[in-house]
C-alpha cells in the first residue's frame, strides 16, 4: 500500500477522534481521508476475499442491510458494513477507520455496505461490487435525483457494474427491468411478496403506469423467494421456490415493509452462502435485529416508549403512517430541509395525513415545522404546538406526556439531531455502536 493511502488513513484517523469528541457527523473523516487518496476505497476493500456487497435502492438500505450482515455474521462470516445510515462514500470510509489499521488491512471476509443511488457509482468506481441487492425506486429528494427515471437508470448502472450476482425486486417494475440489460454471466435472483398480500404493495412503491400493460413479474425459480405474512400480521415465513423456508418468525421492527426487507436480505444471504446456509440459523438471526438507530427505533424515557419513524420521501412516509399512523400516542413531527433530507419539501403534498385527524399532532419542529403544520391543516390535522428549534420541541414535547408513549417522525437530520440529544440524556448507544463491531 502506498504513502498517500496511509497518509490518508493516519488524517481520517485523527479526524475521527476530534468528530467524535466534539459529537460531530460520522462522515467528515471519511471526506478528510478520501480528500488524500481519493482511490482510498480501491486500495483498502478491493482485495476481500469475499468481495463487496452493495445494497441500494430507495427506501429500506439501513433497515436491510443490518439484518443481512447479521445473517451473514450468523453464519460466521467476518463482515465490514457501514453502520451508521451514513450512505455516501465518504460515510463508508470513515466506518472503515474504525476498524482499518494503517497499513490498511481489514480483517473481514467481505463488506456489505448500503449506498445512497448516486454514491452507489462513485463506489463501483473504485471497487465493482460483487453482489448487490436493489430494493425499489421511489420518488426521493427531487433537487437531488430530479425524476423517478433518472434513480432507475442509477440502479441500472450500478447492476451493469456489479461482477458476480445480482438480488432484484420482482414486484417493482423499475427494478425488475434490469435484468435484461445486464451481462448473461451475472446470476439474478428475486424476492417478492405473497399475491395474497400484492394488493397492499401500491402503498409500499410507486408503480410505472406507462408500461403497466407490457409488466409481467418474473417466474421465481428454486432460490429465489416470496414473502408469507402470518395471519396475525406479525409472523413472516421466508419462502423459497424450491420449498427451503425460513421462519415462521418474528421481527422486532414492525410493517409490512420491514417484512419485505427480510426477505430481501434472506435471498441474499443465501445467494452468498450457498449451500453453508441454514434456515435455523437464518430465522434465529433475523428475530435479534434490532431496528436501526431512528427506524422504528423505541427509546425509554424514563420507563416509557418512544418511537423515532424516520420519513424521508412519499412512500416511507405512508408506510410509516399505515404502520403506526393510526395508534392513538401522542406525535411529534419534525421535518428539516438540509442537504441530506432533501431540500423540496413539496413531497409532503403527496402524503395523505388523515390517519392522524382522530389524534392530531402535540407539536411540529425543525427548519419547517410552520411548513408541516399548514400541510397537516390541509387533511383537518390539529396541531397543538409549532416549535422550530429541535431542543426546546423535543423538552417540550416530552413534559407535556410524562410516562406515557409516544412518537416522532423525523427526516433524518432531524432523525440524527434527536437521537444524539437523547442518546446523551438517557445513555443510549452512539450510532453505529450496537453493531458491536
Amino acid at each position: 500500500m502506498g504513502v498517500r493511502t496511509s497518509a490518508a488513513l493516519a488524517a481520517g484517523k485523527v479526524a475521527r477522534v476530534a468528530s467524535r469528541l466534539r459529537g460531530g457527523g460520522s462522515a467528515l473523516p471519511g471526506l478528510v481521508a478520501e480528500k488524500i487518496d481519493p482511490a482510498l476505497l480501491r486500495h483498502t476493500l478491493g482485495a476481500l476475499p469475499g468481495g463487496v456487497v452493495v445494497v441500494s435502492g430507495t427506501n429500506g438500505k439501513t433497515t436491510t442491510t443490518k439484518m443481512l450482515v447479521a445473517l451473514l455474521r450468523a453464519h460466521g462470516r467476518s463482515v465490514f458494513t457501514n453502520p451508521t445510515g451514513s450512505n455516501f462514500t465518504r460515510g463508508v470510509i470513515s466506518s472503515l477507520l474504525g476498524e482499518i489499521g494503517l497499513r490498511g488491512r481489514l480483517a473481514a471476509d467481505l463488506a456489505v455496505v448500503e449506498l445512497d443511488e448516486a454514491h452507489a457509482l462513485h463506489f463501483a468506481a473504485q471497487v465493482p461490487p460483487r453482489h448487490a441487492l436493489l430494493l425499489n425506486v421511489a420518488r426521493d429528494q427531487l433537487d437531488r435525483f430530479a425524476e423517478i427515471d433518472h434513480t432507475a437508470g442509477l440502479l441500472t448502472t450500478l447492476a451493469e457494474a456489479t461482477t458476480g450476482a445480482l438480488v432484484l425486486n420482482a414486484d417493482d417494475s423499475y427494478i425488475s427491468r434490469i435484468s435484461g440489460l445486464v451481462d448473461p454471466s451475472v446470476r439474478v435472483n428475486w424476492f417478492a411478496v405473497d399475491p395474497s398480500v400484492a394488493d397492499r404493495l401500491p402503498e409500499l412503491q410507486e408503480a410505472d403506469v406507462r408500461f403497466a400493460d407490457d409488466d409481467v413479474r418474473p417466474e421465481l425459480g428454486e432460490h429465489d423467494a416470496h414473502l408469507l405474512p402470518g395471519e396475525d400480521g406479525r409472523a413472516l415465513t421466508v419462502h423459497f421456490s424450491d420449498g427451503t423456508e425460513v421462519g415462521p418468525l418474528v421481527l422486532r421492527q414492525r410493517g409490512l415493509a420491514a417484512m419485505i426487507n427480510a426477505t430481501a436480505a434472506t435471498v441474499t444471504a443465501r445467494q452468498i452462502l450457498g449451500a453453508d446456509f441454514s434456515v435455523e440459523t437464518a430465522a434465529a438471526a433475523l428475530e435479534k435485529v434490532d431496528p436501526p438507530f431512528g427506524r422504528g427505533e423505541v427509546v425509554d424515557i424514563d420507563g416509557a416508549p418512544l418511537e423515532l419513524v424516520l420519513v424521508k420521501n412519499p412512500a416511507g412516509f405512508t408506510v410509516a403512517l399505515g404502520t403506526y399512523g393510526g395508534e392513538p400516542v401522542p406525535t411529534m413531527v419534525a421535518i428539516n430541509d438540509n442537504y441530506a433530507d432533501g431540500r423540496d419539501v413539496s413531497w409532503l403534498y403527496d402524503v395523505s395525513f388523515e390517519s392522524l385527524r382522530d389524534q392530531g399532532v402535540a407539536l411540529t419542529s425543525g427548519v419547517r415545522a410552520w411548513d408541516m403544520a399548514l400541510r397537516l391543516r390541509y387533511d383537518a390535522v390539529e396541531v397543538a404546538e409549532v416549535e422550530t428549534d429541535l431542543d426546546t420541541a423535543l423538552d417540550r414535547f416530552l413534559a407535556l406526556h410524562p410516562g406515557r408513549a409516544t412518537r416522532i417522525f423525523c427526516t433524518y437530520t432531524a432523525m440524527m439531531h434527536l437521537r444524539r440529544r437523547l442518546a446523551e440524556r438517557y445513555g443510549l448507544a452512539r450510532f453505529g455502536e450496537e453493531q458491536g463491531a
